[in-house]
């Protein structure tokens, strides 16, 4: 039996960035992954929203993936278009790019930071005490981990072993997604079907992308190519000579949440923990921002520096988080319908949405911006991602999210009074001058406080006053009391 810190199933966008986290703290973890290669047939998940990228800067790597994207100024709304671009954010923007060149540059700075990647293999089973995980593998083998994370998928093998709900709503509706080539040209475009939305659109090297919903609900993933043909002539009255179809799926408005993230030693992040339509494009950036929220909890409680009830906060944090998230996908596929009334309802909800107030309200929800892990103060600033303010700080100018590239704590002492010595391993202080205003999405403008707490995450932990009050205890109950481990 081998032995490994953490056992993360699954290298997708979830796992990927759950690993780099853990690297950057300083935990050993082990990805495994039943995929030979990092190849993903077809474009699935077509991008990253602004607060991904955002965590993406925080950590110092967001130009790798800039490089190779396309930004994009509006957000959508069951397909209502919302301007991103005034929003208090360096990213006001949805960055397009496909899931396999996400998959493959997350892979490439995981291996930068010396993860190891077990491929060919799956998580088959798992048996877990109070000291650890034994982790079951397909090729016979066996790891030994402290702590076991589902990053496997909808159809998770973790959560189903672990014995964890997976509750929500059944699927009403079935689409086909594919991509392939047509003898004749197609009607491009977007129909608003009675069941839902119709699209084709052209893609590289004149392929066709299509989106189809079915006339019945039908399960399975992989349609055959007549199935595909079929859909067409029953909705365009024609297949266009449909032919070289290199990707097919089958993709409901089901949406399901596991009720609990955790089992144990046994955590879920990503599809393992929430499924929904792809309407809106949120689920591969929920993954990732669950990745962020657990990584750095994890590596403190493995390392013995932090207790093991700090983990708690991981599902107290995200699951109200993902349940948000479902509850507007639930809506917007209702939206997309295309019966009369349905049609009537979306027009109003887009001459709502083009008003100021409730286009920046939903375009910061659609963006993750306006997440706010909500604490029992009252500052507005608490359990809100930090600004990405310019700081003067002795050794120059320097931004708030480059003093996170290291995953540890940040805290910015405006007054110069602060100590925080004993964390001096865990959290940096930094003194620092900002002059300019501090600006929240939705809140808005906000007084300059005296000093700040941050979270690896970039989610602000306390907030000083002039004074000390409440720091120490802020310290002990996000990165361990003085002296534990």
């Amino acid at each position: 039996m081998t032995n490994a810190t953490i056992v993360i199933a699954g290298a997708g966008p979830t796992g990927l960035m759950l690993a780099a986290e853990l690297a950057l703290a300083g935990a050993k973890a082990v990805l495994v992954e039943p995929r030979a290669t990092q190849d993903l047939p077809g474009q699935r998940a077509g991008g990253l929203h602004a607060r991904s990228i955002e965590v993406l800067d925080q950590r110092g790597v967001v130009d790798r993936f800039l490089a190779q994207g396309k930004p994009g100024q509006f957000a959508g709304y069951a397909m209502i278009p919302l301007d991103l671009a005034d929003q208090p954010t360096r990213h006001g923007y949805v960055l397009a790019l496909p899931q396999e060149p996400i998959e493959r540059t997350l892979l490439a700075w995981v291996e930068q930071l010396g993860v190891t990647v077990v491929r060919g293999v799956e998580v088959t089973d798992f048996v877990q005490d109070e000291a650890g995980v034994d982790v079951r593998l397909s090729n016979g083998a066996s790891l030994r981990a402290a702590f076991l994370v589902g990053c496997d998928g909808g159809r998770s093998v973790i959560r189903k072993r672990a014995g964890i709900e997976f509750a929500g709503v059944d699927a009403s509706v079935s689409y086909l997604i594919a991509e392939g080539s047509m003898t004749t040209a197609p009607p491009v475009g977007i129909r608003h079907g009675a069941r839902g939305v119709q699209a084709l659109g052209k893609i590289a090297d004149d392929r066709i992308r299509m989106v189809l919903a079915e006339p019945e609900l039908r399960h399975g993933d992989a349609p055959s190519v007549d199935e595909l043909r079929a859909a067409l002539v029953a909705i365009y009255g024609d297949d266009f000579g449909l032919h070289d179809v290199t990707w097919a799926s089958r993709f409901s408005d089901m949406a399901r949440q596991a009720v609990s993230y955790r089992a144990g030693r046994v955590l879920l992040a990503g599809d393992a923990a929430h499924v929904h339509s792809p309407t809106g494009g949120q689920g591969l950036n929920l993954g990732l921002q669950d990745a962020v929220n657990l990584g750095w909890k994890l590596a403190l409680v493995v390392e013995g520096t932090a207790p093991e009830a700090l983990l708690d906060s991981y599902h107290a944090e995200r699951h109200p988080v993902g349940a948000r998230v479902i509850e507007h996908n639930l809506a917007q596929t209702a939206l997309l319908r295309g019966d009369d009334r349905t049609a009537a309802l979306r027009r109003t909800m887009a001459e709502l949405l083009a008003t100021d107030a409730l286009r920046l309200r939903m375009g910061a929800m659609m963006a993750g911006l306006d997440i706010a892990y909500h604490d029992d103060g009252e500052h507005p600033l608490l359990g809100r991602r930090v600004p990405d303010l310019d700081l003067v700080t002795a050794h120059g100018v320097t931004r708030v999210f480059t003093l996170l590239h290291d995953a540890r704590g940040l805290l910015l002492d405006f007054g110069g009074e602060l100590d925080a010595t004993p964390w001096a391993d865990r959290v940096r202080r930094v003194e620092a001058r900002h002059d300019g205003a501090w600006v929240l999405p939705v809140v808005g403008a906000v007084a300059q406080p005296q000093a700040v707490l941050v979270r690896p995450d970039g989610h602000v932990a306390w907030v000083g006053d002039g004074s000390d009050d409440g720091l120490r205890a802020a310290l002990t109950r996000w990165f361990g009391a003085r002296g534990l481990g």
